[in-house]
């Protein structure tokens, strides 16, 4: 059983990390150096429960699911009788291959009133016809190609105006896998209210990362957009300060420019 004190930080730097091999970048820097932004705006606007999705997400660059052929999935249960997927082993089969969850699980893409577009919701235990599932699971991108940086957005939080959600936020945990299903580090991050952006490079500046999983404990569960990229991912090295690729577009929109300041 597990039960988390909230906390509080700037939300584009993680706050552990229990590998040498991936270092926190701040999401600003790295929507300024990378090229791509994965966003779930193919998906017609449908607000929530959304588009309940039975097999992976592709998108040019990537592919998202719930979690990795190999993984040990489990169920972790918070002191208040809440549930969110878990792993219970990491490490994956190689190649990295994505697993869906079971019926009624895995991932649903809808329009998410925090970030006024489309997101993708994890699926948890709960399933996705109760608001208690929604938000509560896993969430695993494959990318095409290696890479040596990616970073997403995580939303943690709605209004609430009764006053019923529990105080504490939850963390989010990020674990990077290689192609051939090793894992590269595990970085966790208490989550802030509203949006935390998450930034993330190897400690070589090598393209390593093949694919990634995120996990999380918020008692109101999370959704995940614009996850960052770069198309060209066959370079040697992560972008250093002063590199700088054209702003990602997405379906006709620019990046939410607020992001990135502590």
């Amino acid at each position: 059983m597990v039960w988390l004190l909230g906390l509080s930080i700037c939300s584009v730097l993680a706050a552990s990390a229990r590998a040498e091999d991936i270092v926190s970048r701040a999401y600003g820097d790295l929507l300024r150096e990378l090229d791509s932004l994965e966003g779930f705006e193919a998906w017609p606007l449908r607000d929530e429960p959304g588009h309940l999705l039975r097999a992976p997400h592709h998108a040019p660059g990537l592919a998202v699911a719930s979690h990795f052929e190999g993984q040990a999935p489990g169920i972790l249960s918070r002191r208040d009788g809440g549930r969110h997927d878990s792993l219970v082993a990491a490490q994956a089969d190689g190649p990295l291959r994505l697993a869906t969850g079971p019926d009624g699980q895995g991932l649903a893409v809808a329009r998410h009133r925090g970030f006024g577009s489309n997101a993708a919701f994890p699926i948890g235990p709960d399933g996705f016809g109760r608001l208690s599932g929604r938000g509560e699971g896993s969430l695993a991108i494959l990318f095409d190609q290696d890479h040596a940086a990616t970073g997403m957005l995580i939303h943690s939080d709605y209004p609430d105006p009764l006053g019923t959600r529990p105080a504490p936020r939850g963390m989010v945990e990020a674990i990077f896998l290689a192609r051939d299903g090793r894992v590269l580090g595990r970085v966790i991050t208490p989550l802030t209210e509203g949006i935390t952006a998450l930034g993330f490079q190897t400690a070589s500046g090598q393209p390593r990362i093949a694919g990634v999983v995120i996990l999380n404990t918020d008692p109101g569960g999370i959704a995940v957009d614009d996850i960052l990229f770069a198309r060209a991912a066959l370079m040697g090295r992560a972008a250093t300060p002063g590199d700088q690729a054209p702003a990602p577009v997405l379906a006709g929109r620019r990046p939410r420019a607020s992001v990135g300041a502590c």
